[in-house]
């Protein structure tokens, strides 16, 4: 599109096993902290917990956190961190006009009155009339109602007020791609001005865990570089939210950009068939690489999913770029993946430079040179390929 606007990244907020902010992660990253890893609260599995947040800094009413799950307490606070960033939390004329896109999961199960189930429904004598008594008292609705995932887009906008234009994707990985790519397109493309795009994950419920399992895809203790040995997913609580932002509107509210964003990309391959997750996502990097290879590094959102992790490692070797793992250092958030590992490498090009490589994956490479351009990778776990761009803005 050759009228096609500059987008800008003017806030970001972000949460995770690290820490809050965009401060606590780059001091985190530059000391090169060990991962935060819980081996036993949910052994054999490994997941990486949500460090001490006071949700009250973000979500000052009680009653509102209590009616959110987690999942969406975290998205709901990483919401107003970025909105914070951006110097727009409280501005009801610009909140009125931003536009929203999130990436979501469906709702959290009960496990309590879960477990109370499975016992007692092996001891009733009418064990249908047992359960439907149950759903009727006791269950929440969360065996699966798709507008539970809305729940994160409302409580954003009865918390924060923002009363733009609002949307929902659900779908693992790409939907946090498609989030981030929809944004973008609006802006750059003129439809929207400004827009919070992000998604969140709270890793620290068995029942997600037990679907991992079943699928043979949770990570057993202990970790292990996902690039270097992808033995399985090691799922991290993680919310992520970025303000994004046409160069015309930022500027005549004075503010800056953090960074640029550049092009995203989502494609799905035909899983099963030979190389297709590897010729997919190495023509997405190349068209996001455009040729140029100076200052630029990669920073892979992997799902740690053995097939799929290998096909990524394997283009991401190919390039001879520097390569950091967002997934080893945080665990991997799904739906906020895309967003979490797009705002670390948006952080990394505002500072210029790349935190040092991690000992055990082989494709993280020393960089001593100016960071100006990070190229963002994240394939599925299932299904889904996306690939985002992030530059300096000068």
């Amino acid at each position: 599109m050759s009228n096609r606007r500059d987008v800008w990244i003017t806030g970001i907020g972000l949460v995770s096993s690290l820490g809050e902010g965009l401060e606590a992660h780059w001091q985190a990253l530059s000391a090169g902290t060990r991962p935060v890893i819980d081996e036993t609260g949910f052994a054999p599995y490994v997941v990486h917990p949500l460090a001490k947040i006071e949700f009250d800094a973000q979500i000052p009413k009680r009653g509102d956190q209590r009616q959110m799950e987690p999942w969406q307490r975290i998205g709901t606070y990483a919401a107003g961190l970025a909105l914070d960033s951006a110097g727009i939390k409280g501005d009801k004329d610009i909140l009125g006009t931003t536009d929203m896109v999130v990436a979501a999961g469906g709702g959290e199960r009960d496990q309590a009155v879960d477990g109370a189930i499975l016992t007692e429904i092996e001891k009733q004598s009418n064990p249908d009339v047992f359960l439907n008594e149950q759903l009727q008292s006791n269950l929440r609705p969360t065996l699966f109602l798709a507008q539970l995932s809305n729940l994160l887009a409302g409580n954003i906008s009865i918390v924060h007020g923002v009363t733009g234009s609002s949307r929902t994707f659900m779908g693992e990985e790409s939907s946090g791609t498609d989030a981030v790519r929809i944004g973008f397109s609006r802006i750059a493309a003129g439809t929207s001005e400004i827009a919070l795009v992000g998604g969140a994950y709270n890793a620290e419920r068995r029942d997600m865990l037990l679907l991992f399992a079943l699928k043979r895809l949770a990570m057993h203790a202990p970790w292990a570089p996902v690039l270097a040995e992808p033995k399985g997913v090691p799922t991290g609580s993680a919310g992520a939210f970025l303000v994004l932002e046409s160069p015309e509107h930022a500027t005549a509210r004075g503010a800056k950009p953090i960074a640029k964003l550049s092009g995203v990309w989502s494609e799905r391959a035909k899983r099963g068939d030979g190389d297709a997750v590897e010729a997919v996502l190495d023509a997405l990097v190349k068209e996001a690489e455009g040729g140029v290879t100076d200052g630029t590094a990669i920073f892979s959102a992997a799902s740690g999913a053995p097939e799929p992790t290998k096909a990524e490692a394997a283009v991401l070797a190919r390039t001879g770029l520097p390569v950091r793992s967002v997934t080893d250092r945080v665990g991997h958030s799904l739906e906020g993946q895309l967003p979490v590992a797009l705002a670390l490498a948006a952080l990394a090009v505002s500072q210029g430079k790349l935190f040092a490589p991690l000992a055990g994956e082989p494709l993280e490479k020393p960089f001593e040179g100016t960071l100006s351009r990070a190229i963002v990778t994240a394939v599925g776990h299932w299904r889904g390929e996306g690939v985002a761009l992030v530059e300096r803005a000068d």
